[in-house]
């Protein structure tokens, strides 16, 4: 392993048992099913899962649980494998589904009704509800328990046949109904779905549970380490269950389980993910507002940011809330060494010079990087008589503590000289409109004002013409129930229509992103002929921590 990767209780078992040599090498499995698209959770578990491979040199294999017809999709599966891809990791020739084992797996259910270990139940679903019992009282066992195998073997060979409707019978292990752990009496392992599946078509009328699938899939693989969540903790001695009744040689794999990733201001179920998108809350599974990494990728985070953030996290045996200041804070560790600075005007109010000559344009040098000006180089910014200015920097009636432009104030232009404003023209609605100001080298030392702030601007003539998508989280409340009437923030997009990009970046790429100065990290998503669209990746600090502490 390498010795500079941070450790976890996960890697300290995995060293355990490399050194006992129950194992001799490290496989792991990371297992989507296809019935949504990866969210940030799932991040985590690709991080994991392929990480410990690749520090172990061992392998992890890429393996769809497409065990539920009704609900999985092939672009589901296309966008699985794009996103683990783009996470930078690769499962080389080892993508697998589940289906590739059906017949495996038809084959292993016989051999558990043989040895009496399974049998096929006819309760209904409201039956098997009131036979299981409860947290404090034991369940009873079905009447149909102490069926000959030979008879619970003929009738599952007719449920793979075809010949009995869905929920009229379903295969169960034999285990023990009186379990403290509900999950061992006798839960379902085959059952009846009459629904066309995304690969085997309509070959099979039958699908494995989840949980028999599973372990059975792993120990095919040669998977030694399946490494679940946290809510799997109580379905693990059905996993080892069925793999010993089944007499499958050792070394078998071994479960190990890990706090999911709950983070706050957003939600982690796929099904209610899936519901923000059909009720079209948002705009698709990539709507840069939600959690998925489709719609991360689309903002403008990059995925070394993501991996950034599950290694901060880190690994833990108990479920948490983990702050959205977590993953912004990746965010801007990654892009702020990355990014270009630029200046950009998202509000613009006009601001005209009047000892300014018509048609002078002034260039400035600038650097991309002010704290390290040699770095990636410099731009001309590029001063002429009309400018743009946040509407923002400038008050008519100024409160205390505001250092910005107002009416006989001054402030300096970022990389220039002073502008003093004389006079704001307003608009039929008591607006500014138009600021008419004089341009100075040096500062004035107006009487009254402690000293002139920075703002930015751009040329309003030759400045690049930009749409701004500012996103913000999703749901005020930071750790939402999925209320989605009462919970979803109004502003977690605001669009700017109207921007401005200093004329400098015109080679600027699609896919390329800045900082634009005071405003926040920005991705360049597409250029139009109507002007370049920008998402806002982030901010360039956090402006809910004041809000939260209220």
């Amino acid at each position: 392993m390498s010795e500079d990767r941070p450790t976890n209780f996960i890697r300290a078992l995995v060293d355990e048992d490399l050194a006992s040599g129950r194992y001799a090498q490290v496989t792991t499995r990371f297992p989507p099913e296809p019935n949504g698209y990866l969210h940030i959770g799932h991040a985590k578990s690709v991080c994991l899962n392929f990480g410990l491979a690749r520090d172990y040199k061992g392998f992890c294999n890429l393996r769809f649980d497409d065990t539920n017809p009704v609900k999985e999709d092939v672009e589901y599966v296309d966008s699985i494998q794009e996103d683990v891809k783009w996470l930078g990791f690769s499962w080389d020739d080892r993508l697998y589904y589940a289906s590739d084992y059906f017949e495996r797996l038809y084959q292993c259910a016989e051999e558990l009704i043989k040895k009496g270990h399974a049998y096929v139940c006819q309760l209904s679903p409201e039956e098997v509800r009131q036979y299981r019992g409860t947290l404090t009282e034991p369940g009873r066992d079905s009447p149909y328990r102490d069926r000959p195998w030979e008879e619970s073997l003929e009738l599952f060979r007719q449920m793979r046949a075809g010949q009995f409707a869905e929920g009229e019978m379903f295969l169960r292990a034999k285990i023990d109904m009186a379990s403290p752990n509900l999950n061992m009496r006798d839960p379902a392992l085959f059952r009846i779905r009459k629904a066309t599946h995304h690969r085997t078509g309509d070959q099979w009328l039958i699908y494995p549970m989840y949980d028999f699938a599973h372990c059975v899939s792993d120990a095919i693989e040669g998977v030694t380490f399946s490494i679940c969540t946290l809510e799997f903790e109580d379905h693990r001695p059905l996993y080892d269950w069925a793999l010993e009744k089944l007499d499958w040689p050792e070394p078998r794999p071994r479960q190990i389980e890990f706090a999911r990733l709950n983070l706050e201001a957003t939600l982690m179920s796929k099904r209610k993910l899936l519901l923000l998108v059909k009720e079209k809350y948002v705009d698709g599974w990539d709507d840069p507002r939600l959690p998925t990494i489709a719609a991360l990728r689309r903002r403008g985070v990059t995925p070394e940011a993501i991996r950034l953030f599950c290694e901060r996290i880190g690994v833990a045996k108990k479920d948490s809330w983990i702050e959205l200041e977590w993953l912004e804070k990746a965010i801007r560790d990654d892009l702020n060494p990355k990014v270009r600075r630029a200046m950009a005007v998202l509000d613009p109010l006009t601001v005209t010079i009047v000892n300014w000559p018509d048609d002078e344009v002034k260039l400035i040098s600038a650097p991309y990087f002010p704290d390290e000006p040699e770095r990636m180089g410099f731009r001309d910014l590029r001063l002429t008589k009309n400018i743009f200015i946040e509407r923002e920097d400038f008050s008519l009636d100024p409160p205390a503590g505001f250092f910005r432009l107002a009416p006989g104030r001054e402030v300096r232009l970022r990389w220039s000289g002073y502008i003093q404003c004389l006079e704001a023209k307003l608009d039929g609605e008591g607006r500014p409109k138009e600021l008419i100001c004089s341009y100075s080298d040096e500062p004035k030392g107006l009487t009254g004002q402690k000293r002139p702030g920075i703002i930015h601007w751009v040329p309003a003539a030759s400045s690049i013409k930009v749409e701004a998508r500012l996103y913000d989280r999703l749901f005020l409340n930071p750790r939402p129930t999925g209320d989605l009437e009462k919970e979803m923030n109004p502003n977690s997009l605001v669009v700017r229509p109207n921007g401005h990009l200093e004329p400098a970046l015109f080679d600027l790429k699609v896919g390329e992103r800045l900082q634009f100065e005071r405003l926040g990290y920005f991705y360049l998503e597409k250029k139009s002929e109507s002007g370049w669209i920008f998402n806002r990746v982030v901010t360039l600090k956090d402006s809910w921590a004041k809000v939260k502490k209220k």
